[in-house]
């Protein structure tokens, strides 16, 4: 069975305050002659559909729009699985009507069985079977338990990801048996796996606390013939291995994304074995930072109004002149072209400012543990509870991320 695995959308999502839905329904459109092109029957969504809880109107157009469009494109199958942006209520409600389109989502963690999904073949025989592990919340795996250190929730959340996977691979096996065939088994997820590359503004390094929420690759069964996995923006392989994959998301979802190869991948899924190709995506709206003293802005802006193309920039002004006025020398640059800048930033500006306030520091020049750190300080805590109160401190963190990534409205 031709398969493609992508994940990562994130419909919805601004970049400094611009919407891209055209570049999102440009993708789509993309998406679905890609489909045609690579006669693709099963199209694995692994996470992050949206990019927050709460999608617009449009947001959900685009994502119901593409679904009724996937099996004119010859696709037999959708699986969707939630990612830690998803709202799992809002996924699995129209889960039942979508089910008839062949389209099978998975908002939240369910019984093993439950989040198995046997694809059929063109003959209308079981040809595969999809474990659609959707992002496992820390809420629905481990038990809390008074007194436990933050290494102790660590470890158990680390064991509750493992057992799952263990179970739904299990259930998978069993499955196969009863078909009494050698059906592929193809598993889903939406995790960090420890040593997973990552990328500055990516919004996924600020949701872990050390490494609390990462799992080593070998929490995943040996049963699983392709592991498709989102979470991840960069597209990359697991401890090298071909068949263990993030697919990345397929546009920049950020400046520091920008000059990253975006992929979809194709697997080819039968008894025989498991062959995976990467499919690029094109880019559908350039970005690009323009860095340095003036005259090297200046003359990189200038260059790039030559090419006369549309493109978003992230201004970063590092020259030693003071430029009180950067925000309308760069309106008169692009005057007139189609450039657009998101975001300047006036490193000369912000370096004059901290030198008149000598020493003194901004809560933007620390990090939430730099903040805690000071407050024992000036509190005069003695070290030996220091430790304790840390790793409280970073638990209660956290926390506070799953909920704020939670997306329930």
């Amino acid at each position: 069975m031709k398969i493609l695995h992508t994940s990562d959308w994130h419909i919805g999502r601004a970049l400094y305050g611009r919407k891209r839905y055209e570049e999102f329904e440009q993708f789509l459109d993309w998406l679905i002659g890609c489909i045609e092109t690579e006669g693709i029957e099963a199209l694995l969504v692994a996470g992050d559909v949206f990019d927050n809880g709460t999608p617009s109107n449009r947001a959900l157009e685009l994502y119901y729009r593409f679904l009724c469009r996937v099996a004119g494109a010859g696709c037999r199958h959708v699986v969707v699985t939630a990612g830690n942006h998803d709202s799992p209520s809002l996924l699995n409600a129209p889960r039942e009507v979508l089910r008839h389109l062949n389209v099978h989502v998975v908002g939240c963690m369910a019984e093993a069985a439950d989040e198995l999904v046997v694809l059929n073949d063109s003959d209308g025989k079981p040809g595969l079977i999809v474990c659609a592990v959707p992002y496992l919340r820390d809420r629905d795996i481990r038990r809390a338990e008074a007194g436990e250190t933050f290494e102790d929730k660590g470890r158990k959340l680390v064991e509750g990801i493992r057992d799952h996977y263990r179970q739904v691979g299990e259930a998978a096996v069993a499955k196969r048996s009863e078909f009494g065939g050698e059906l592929p088994i193809i598993a889903m997820g939406h995790l960090f796996t420890s040593g997973g590359q990552t990328v500055e503004g990516d919004g996924v390094r600020e949701l872990y606390v050390g490494n609390l929420g990462q799992v080593r690759a070998d929490v995943f069964p040996d049963c699983f013939d392709y592991l498709a996995l989102g979470h991840l923006h960069v597209a990359q392989r697991v401890n090298g291995s071909d068949v263990r994959r993030y697919s990345g998301a397929p546009i920049p979802m950020s400046f520091g994304e920008a000059g990253q190869r975006k992929i979809v991948v194709a697997v080819n899924a039968g008894t025989e074995g498991v062959t995976v190709r990467e499919i690029p995506v094109p880019g559908f709206q350039s970005l690009a930072t323009v860095r340095g003293d003036w005259k090297r802005v200046s003359e990189r802006i200038a260059a790039l109004k030559k090419e006369a193309v549309s493109v978003w920039l992230e201004v970063i002004y590092e020259g030693d002149e003071v430029i009180g006025d950067l925000q309308e020398r760069l309106r008169e640059l692009i005057d007139g072209s189609a450039l657009e800048i998101l975001r300047a930033k006036n490193m000369r500006l912000v370096e004059r400012t901290l030198s008149r306030m000598a020493t003194e520091e901004t809560l933007d020049d620390l990090t939430v543990d730099d903040v805690f750190a000071r407050c024992l300080d000036a509190h005069a805590v003695p070290q030996e509870q220091q430790a304790e109160l840390v790793a409280a401190f970073r638990e209660t963190v956290a926390a506070l991320h799953e909920e704020a990534t939670l997306g329930e409205p």
